[in-house]
This record gives structure tokens, sequence and C-alpha cells, in this order.
């Protein structure tokens, strides 16, 4: 009978490298997969100083160039996302897991994960904020950006170096509380569902899926925020493009359409969340699981073969 894989002690098989590997494959996976409707978040979330474009009927867009035109633009600053995803993820799990060992070993301590996993988006977010940076400037709907490098170029030559980090404290300042939460969100539902710890890919899909729509949830409010100060460069508005930071940008927000303008986008980022946190844990663990699996299987048949002479 095949051997079977404990899924429990898969973070202490598996090496830091593989860990890192098989998160910058789940990172690209993530972020591609949903990536139109993050660049509609994105547009909705935005704050236009001017009169609100009229609303389009989706059903209309196969029948009219313009709109086709639109709607391919709704990958425009892919590329930033794969060129920063898959360093920024692999550092990100490997983080992770490094402090999931440490904080938690074998046991099950909610506290411990979402410690690692606030661990894991600092290190995370240091390196990705330059791209998510030149990512949002590319998805707004006016942008004329051809490319990344002629992007971020142009936003380093006209904002500084600054441009690219304005947004970090409001980053973290989100992404530790969403991680922390998704984190343990999905160690209690992968327990919940999958109390054995074998591998199955329908637990990471589900407790994934569950873990992501409860993170984008609570922290919508900090992802308007956030959106507001990386996109400051390209407004009309002066209030807006003089933006200094976090409390000020909510205070725009709060100014310009009251508390419901901490929701803006609220359904598109559920949307884009929650299947993509639930990609990205299955491409992670699946990867994982048959590095280790491999790894596994190369040292038993040099075993042998060591026995044999």
């Amino acid at each position: 009978m095949a051997e079977e894989y404990d899924y429990e002690s898969l973070g202490n098989n598996t090496s830091m490298g593989q860990n890192a590997l098989a998160g910058a494959l789940a990172g690209v996976a993530e972020h591609c997969a949903m990536y139109p409707v993050d660049s509609i978040k994105t547009r909705m979330q935005v704050i236009q100083s001017g009169r609100p474009p009229v609303p389009v009927n989706p059903t209309t867009v196969a029948q009219h160039p313009s709109l086709k035109t639109a709607s391919r633009n709704l990958w425009r600053g892919v590329n930033s996302v794969v060129l920063g995803a898959g360093p920024a993820h692999a550092l990100h799990f490997a983080t992770y897991e490094y402090c999931k060992e440490a904080f938690v070993g074998d046991g099950h301590h909610a506290l411990g994960f979402a410690a690692a996993g606030a661990c894991a988006t600092l290190a995370h977010d240091g390196l990705m904020n330059p791209f998510d940076v030149v990512k949002q400037r590319m998805q707004l709907r006016d942008s004329t950006y051809r490319s990344v490098r002629e992007c971020a170029r142009q936003v380093y030559a006209k904002e500084g170096l600054g441009a690219f980090y304005i947004s970090l404290p409001t980053t973290l300042a989100m992404s530790v509380p969403f991680q922390s939460i998704q984190f343990a969100s999905y160690e209690f539902f992968r327990k919940y569902l999958n109390p054995d710890g074998q591998y199955d890919p329908k637990t990471h899909v589900i407790a994934g899926g569950l873990a992501g729509a409860i993170a984008s949830s609570i922290t919508t409010p900090l992802d308007v925020a956030k959106t507001l100060l990386q996109t400051r460069g390209h407004s009309l508005d002066p209030r807006i493009r003089n933006a200094t930071g976090f409390w000020d940008a909510m205070s725009i927000i709060k100014q310009r359409y009251g508390m419901r303008g901490f929701f803006r986008g609220y359904k598109p980022r559920v949307l884009t969340n929650m299947p993509s946190a639930a990609i990205s844990w299955s491409v992670y663990e699946y990867f994982k699981w048959f590095l280790d699996t491999h790894e596994s299987a190369k040292k038993v048949s040099q075993d042998k073969s060591l026995i044999r002479l």
C-alpha cells in the first residue's frame, strides 16, 4: 500500500527553499487569477473630484469596440504583480512556516498562528509595496502608462521615491490584521474540516476561501485608505494629491462620503480575496506536499540503493 503522508508534518519536513518555491507559485496564481476583479475594486475605491462615470451594462461589452478595449485594460499592470508577487510570496510563506514552527510547534494556538502570519506580512509588504503602487496606477481607468517600467520611472520622476512607500504604514495597518485573521481562520477551518491531518485539496479550497472572505470583509476600510494614498499622484484634487498619510486619507474619505466611503469596493474586494485565498492556499499546499513527497521518495530510493550495495 502506498505510504500516507501526514499533512500536519509537512511544515517540518519541507525545507525553507521548498516553502519559498511553493509560496512563489501560490502568489503568482493567486494574484493573476482574479486580477480583473481587483482592477474593478481599485477603480471603485478611487475618489473622483469630477462627475462620476456613467454606469455601463456589462452585456453591451461584446457589441462595442471601445468597451472591449476597456475590458482588456482590466489586465493592465498585471506584469507588476508577476514581478513582485513571486519573490514577495516566497518570502511570505517561508517566514510563516519558520515562525509557525517557532511559535506553535506541534500544538494548535490561534495566537501563535496569528503572530506567524503577522511576521510573514511584515516581510511580504516591505518587498511588495512598490510593485503594488505601480499596479494600482496602471489599473486606473484613464491610465496612459504602456509598461511597468514606464510607470515606475514617471512616478519616481514626478513624486520621488517616497511615492512607492507612503502607503506602507497604511498597508501594514491593513495587512497585519488581514493576514493574522486569514492565517488563524485558515488553520482553524483546516483542522475543523480535516482533523486527521491528511492532505486534502478540498479542505484547502474551503478553508482558504472562508479565511479570505472573513479577512477581506473586516479590513476593507483600511484598503480604501491604502488605495487613496497609492493613487494620490494621479488625482486632480489638490486635497488628495497632498494627502500625507493614513489619518489624512481616512479624514478625506470620511469628509467626502461619510462612513459608507470606507466600504467602497467592498463586494469586488471580497469576490477577489475569497477565490484568491482558496487558490493561493491550494497551490501552496499542493506544491509543498508534492515537493515533500518527491524528496521522500528520492530518499527512500537512495536508501534502497545503499542497502543493495
